[in-house]
């Protein structure tokens, strides 16, 4: 009876030591999956450029490249969503000419 007791107390006690474990597991998986699925927005997240009637995808890149403008403008960083209309027209703008003096750069050194 003894050797039952034993064993009875030996589970026990081990599952003393792996309950907490496996609680602190939880919020660090958690904590994973909430930054992949904010990862995967920014991913599909898309902005409509009324001028130019085209599309954005709006990824680490144009995140660069729009605080390099509010940089140029001297102006402190601020979502891209919580600009007025005015000021999001004058960044695609900004930024489709941009593109056309790169594309410039690159065939000038080719």
């Amino acid at each position: 009876m003894r050797r039952g007791n034993r064993w009875v107390a030996s589970v026990f006690l081990s599952a003393a030591f792996i309950v907490p474990v496996g609680a602190f597991a939880i919020p660090v998986a958690q904590d994973q999956d909430d930054h992949e699925r904010h990862e995967q927005r920014e991913r599909d997240r898309r902005i409509y450029d009324r001028d130019n009637r085209d599309y954005h995808n709006w990824d680490r890149q144009e995140d660069q490249n729009y605080r390099r403008w509010l940089e140029e403008r001297h102006q402190s960083y601020v979502d891209y969503d919580r600009l007025d209309a005015r000021d999001q027209r004058e960044y695609w703008r900004w930024r489709h000419k941009e593109t056309r003096h790169e594309e410039h750069e690159e065939h000038e050194h080719h």
